[in-house]
Parts: structure tokens; sequence; C-alpha cells
């Protein structure tokens, strides 16, 4: 049985107990991509968000049916295309392989379905053609608008007012209102189109969402979700067209991330605050953060805040994420090297308070880690609670007898960590991420494993010399690098500094 969770809704502006439509099923839909270039990091937290939220519903039992659609058919594609002199769906394609390449480099879960935009024009045409039977939608010169005072509860998602809100910035002379929007536009020379029975043409933006989501998951979705940008006007009218259309609710629940903002690091703080946007030319796209940081940093990233909070990015922003990832894995590796096989409790009472303390934490993490989630998908205070473990397994492992006599309160406290992985954290082998922090790391500090190993190895030579100066002199130099040296009796490693 599904375990119950609760969830801020946008359309009521508060967080209720989540009831779905069907028992222990959740039809979700996501606003994807609009694929006329690269996907950058803005994109990346709606995408590793839901994810994120997707891995938590399962774990807890529920049968999730996610959609997450592609826009390949949009003047912005359009555009690029013109630009490029290549057809548009050449450029469409092109960024659907690129926007699969970065989900499969972070680890994203397939959705159920990932329909396009281009394979749904039957589903949207038949929509349209509704909106116009029932008098919510008028052609007008090839092209067909959507009535916004046929619908009076337009507004109500955003809270915003008809009356105050200013005119749609789709224009055309045959617009009956200004605040009316497109729902088929007419062709132009040069662009796709395809028949309908108001002329050749090609959909608007907002009716893509509303015909995909109901061929995929009904006239009623249990949770839409999507950036908070979207609210107005691709959700409003969303609402409107789909309320219209279907005769019913559209979507029960509506969950929306905040945004990315750029700020700049100064003697005084982080300054600034500008939405990260492709048109801004502000935006620092998916392959590059990935070539430089391992996924978990980036998932990190976006999971240490609430969801909807906005969240601040400047070049600090991963290092920080990757530093704070170390710190969990650190805490793994120094849990997995404690021995004894004794009873926790007993081990606790003879090693003291740090040991009782972390006894207490690991026994109790489930619980609260979860509770966390369960309220609103709180994910930066369910991580709180895995730092405070890993900082209390580092407190132990300072007390002398930790290490041999510790294993077995270090267990419970690795079993708790493991629930963090649910989230896409903490999967992989200590050594395992150490690798990858030095392949992606060195290379973006302009350094080779074989420069590190060459040092290495002179600092080796010098050792076994008797050297110990130009020792001494080559461990500085590594330090100065960012390479830390770890001598552990006879055996030499080093990992890349996150500090």
């Amino acid at each position: 049985m599904a375990q119950p969770f609760r969830l801020y809704n946008t359309l009521t502006r508060k967080v209720e107990p989540f009831e779905p439509l069907k028992p222990d099923h959740i039809g979700l839909y996501v606003c994807g991509m609009t694929v006329y270039d690269h996907a950058h990091v803005g994109h990346a937290r709606a995408m590793v968000i839901f994810d994120a939220f997707v891995r938590y519903l399962r774990h807890q039992g529920w049968d999730v049916t996610f959609v997450r659609n592609y826009t390949d058919v949009d003047d912005k594609i359009i555009r690029r295309a013109k630009a490029e002199g290549v057809p548009a769906m050449e450029i469409a394609e092109r960024y659907i392989a690129s926007f699969q390449e970065d989900c499969e480099a972070m680890g994203l879960l397939p959705p159920t379905r990932e329909p396009k935009v281009s394979d749904s024009i039957d589903d949207i045409i038949e929509m349209i053609q509704q909106l116009v039977d029932d008098g919510h939608a008028y052609p007008s010169a090839g092209s067909v608008w959507f009535k916004v005072d046929s619908y009076d509860e337009y507004g109500h998602l955003s809270g915003q007012r008809v009356s105050e809100m200013m005119a749609s910035s789709e224009q055309d002379a045959g617009k009956a209102s200004p605040h009316d929007f497109a729902l088929w536009k007419a062709a132009k020379p040069g662009e796709p189109e395809w028949p309908s029975p108001w002329g050749p043409g090609r959909p608007g933006w907002h009716i893509e969402c509303s015909a995909m989501s109901k061929k995929w998951l009904g006239n009623t979705i249990d949770i839409h979700g999507g950036g908070l940008d979207l609210v107005f006007p691709h959700h409003e009218n969303e609402v409107a067209q789909s309320t219209c259309a279907n005769h019913d609710l559209y979507s029960r629940w509506w969950m929306h991330n905040g945004l990315l903002v750029l700020t700049k690091e100064t003697d005084e703080g982080s300054v600034g605050a500008a939405k990260m946007g492709k048109s801004l030319g502000n935006a620092f796209n998916i392959k590059d953060a990935m070539a430089q940081f391992p996924a978990e940093a980036l998932r990190l990233y976006y999971l240490q805040a609430h969801y909807r909070s906005p969240l601040p990015w400047n070049n600090q922003a991963l290092p920080n994420a990757l530093s704070m990832l170390a710190r969990l894995y650190e805490a793994k590796e120094v849990a997995q090297s404690m021995g004894g096989e004794e009873d926790p409790e007993r081990v606790a009472e003879a090693l003291g308070a740090d040991a009782i303390e972390l006894l207490k934490l690991s026994q109790g993490f489930q619980e609260r880690f979860l509770a966390a989630l369960d309220e609103d998908f709180n994910t930066s205070l369910a991580l709180s609670h895995a730092f405070e473990v890993s900082r209390a397994i580092n407190r132990l492992s300072n007390h002398k007898k930790a290490r041999k006599r510790g294993g077995p309160i270090a267990r419970l406290a690795l079993e708790a960590l493991e629930q963090v992985e649910l989230l896409g954290l903490l999967t992989m082998d200590v050594e395992d991420f150490q690798e990858e922090v030095k392949d992606k790391r060195l290379s973006a500090m302009g350094l080779s494993r074989e420069a590190v190993e060459e040092l290495l190895q002179q600092r080796a030579d010098a050792r076994a010399a008797k050297e110990w100066s130009t020792a001494d002199a080559l461990r500085g130099k590594l330090d100065e690098m960012g390479i830390v040296v770890m001598d552990t009796g006879g055996e030499v490693s080093w990992r890349v500094s996150l500090s």
C-alpha cells in the first residue's frame, strides 16, 4: 500500500494531504524541453527535482506514470533552422538526442512516456476542434484562437486578473481580444506545416501539453509539474483550454520548482539575482557541467535546497556541492573502515557519548528522512539528517578505540545513509567516486594524471633515498596543485583537494 504524503499545490497555495484519483497510482505530467539548443543547468533543476520525486514516490509504494514531453515544433526551433539553413525537424532531432545524452549522463530515470508535438498533431487538432465546436475558440485567416473571456476562471492558477493582464505577445489582426492566444497558427513560407480543418499550419505552444497529457493520462492529471516560470501564461492557458475541451478538472495538484538565479561572489557575500536563460545569454549548459563535475554533485546542488526555493548559481555552486558530496562519501569510507563484532548497544556504552549519539541518529534516521520527504518533498531537511550522521561518524572516528570496535555502530550508520540512495545520491563505491572526481576535476584544473603520478614517483624515489627535504618539497608542490597525498602505512594514495 502506498504511503501518504503532503504536497504544496500552486492552485490552492497551501500544503495539502495528497489524494490520488486511483488508489496507489499517480499520473504525473511534467513540461519538458523546447529542443532548439543544448539544455542548461537551469533546465536540469526541474529534471533532477522530478526525477528524485518519482524515485521517492515509487520507493513509498506508488505506481507512477511519468509523462514528460518534447516541444519539437516551435518558433525558436524555426528561427534556428532558418539561421542554419536546415529543416526545422533536423534541429529538433539534434537537440532531442543531445538532451537524451544529458539525461543519461545525469543518471535520470526514463519517463514512462516522452511524446513529441510532431507525433501528436491529430490529438491536438481534435482538441482544438472541440473548443471551436463548444464556442471557446474561433478560426481567423487560417489560425485558431482561444477566447479567454469564454472561461470565467481564467487567471485562477496564477492569481492574475484578465483586466490587469498585458496583451498576449502573439500578434495577429484576426484576434478578437488582445488576451486571446493561438491554438493553431496558419502556415508561413518555409515553416513546418500540417493539414487541418482551418488550413495548413502548426500548433500553438500551449495546446500541445493539453493534448498529450489527455492522451497518456486522461482528462484529469494527478500532478502537473514544471518550472515556476511556466505558471503564466503556459500553465494558465493549459488549464483554460483543457477544462473547456474536456469539461473536467485538468490537474488536481500543481507542483512548481523554483528557478536558478545568477549571483556573484563578493567580499560582502552573494549579490545579484537574475534568472538564467538562453535568451539572456547567461546559460551554462549541462554538458559543460558534466565535463567538470560528477553527476551526483550536480544532483546534490539541486536537492540541497527546497524545490520551491530560488537557487543561487555562481562559479562556486558546483565546487561547493562537490565538497558537500565528498564529505558524505568520506564519512561512508570511515564507517566502512571500522571493525568489531560486538553488540552495538554494548559498544556504544563502552565508547561513550559520541558513539551513543551516532547509534541514536542511525536508529532513528529512516523515520526522520522519510518524514522530511513526506512533508512537501523537503529534500533540504532530509539531506540535513544525512549530514548530521556523517558528522557523527567523523566525531566517533576520532576516538582511538573506534577504528577497532566501532564497526557495529558504523554498520547501522551505513544502513542509514543507504536511504539517501533513493534520491540518486551515494550510489557509488567510495573509490569509484574518487576516481570520477579525479577524471573530471584534474581536467578542469588543467592537470593530467600522468603529471601528478610523475611527481608522486619522484617523491617516492626521494623518500627511498632518504632525501627528505626533496620529498617534502615535492609534497608541497603537489599540495599547491590541489593534490592531497596520503601516506598510510607503507602505501601512498592521493586525491584531488575539494576544500
